[in-house]
């Protein structure tokens, strides 16, 4: 057996995490294909609409960066080769704001008061970074230094949830965050409490809110859970956890009524898009 080379291994990680790695990834699934095969097809892709997709606005704005990673529900250990990919797109920085913050104080003090807003924000997409992710495609320093930076946040800020890959366990499972922002949404809470006592994003907190409300939405079709899952692109435990909640909703007459307050908002958030297409 050969010594690991642990910075080949890393590159290795970080090449499983780019638009054409995704690509391949869906193509081998979807279709069945080997890995030779979905190459080709890649290389196709390629030579058919490289010059269209390079010249199209992504539509980033100033301050964004894009770029892609691991799932939220893939599950901890899983190979990254392996695992389901998402783009997503963070603000890195947030203008006057953090402008003072890298006049006034240090690199590191910049990156500290990032990290946790930049986990969230990837979250509240269905991703989750990792030390790489910060290291190489947002901050351009070491792992080691993130680490750090990652140690000395969660000595300040004890409390404060850093949604990291490799962190999920230490956390509490995501799947948990997200089931009881949505319990407190059922309870009445604005969205402000909700950020205030979950220490998410408002993005964050209307994401998981909407997914429910379209969850609830399929279940009253008589669609299973898979069904659901698959419609909505998100894991089938999360989708259970949804159903459960709805099953509570049946039983407690609280519950119940901000149930039908959220799928009213959601048939009227429906009902302006259909009209808005009607239009076109």
């Amino acid at each position: 057996m050969g010594v690991r080379d642990a910075k080949r291994e890393e590159l290795r990680r970080l090449d499983c995490k780019t638009l054409d790695s995704q690509f391949k990834t869906t193509i081998r699934d979807g279709l069945n294909c080997s890995p030779f095969e979905a190459a080709a097809v890649l290389q196709v892709v390629h030579e058919v609409y490289g010059a269209a997709l390079g010249s199209s606005d992504s539509g980033t704005l100033p301050g964004q960066v894009t770029l892609v990673a691991v799932d939220a529900e893939e599950p901890a250990g899983k190979p990254v080769a392996e695992c389901e990919k998402r783009t997503i797109r963070l603000t890195v920085h947030r203008g006057a704001t953090d402008d003072r913050c890298l006049q006034q104080k240090k690199a590191a003090t910049f990156r500290r008061s990032r990290i946790p807003d930049l986990c969230q924000e990837a979250l509240s997409q269905g991703a989750l970074l990792t030390r790489e992710d910060l290291a190489y495609r947002i901050f351009f320093v070491s792992p080691r230094t993130i680490s750090r930076d990652l140690e000395s946040s969660r000595k300040a800020n004890p409390k404060t949830p850093i949604p990291l890959r490799s962190m999920v366990h230490d956390i509490g499972p995501v799947l948990t965050h997200r089931t009881q922002i949505v319990r407190l949404a059922l309870e009445g809470k604005t969205t402000s409490q909700i950020c205030q006592i979950m220490r998410h994003s408002p993005m964050a907190v209307a994401n998981y809110v909407s997914t429910f409300t379209r969850c609830a939405q399929l279940a009253k079709e008589n669609m299973q859970a898979g069904q659901i899952a698959f419609l909505l692109r998100r894991g089938k435990g999360l989708i259970q956890r949804y159903l459960e909640l709805l099953k509570e909703c049946r039983k407690d007459k609280n519950l119940g009524y901000h149930l039908e307050e959220l799928l009213k908002i959601g048939q009227a958030g429906t009902l302006k898009k259909g009209a808005k297409e009607t239009c076109r």
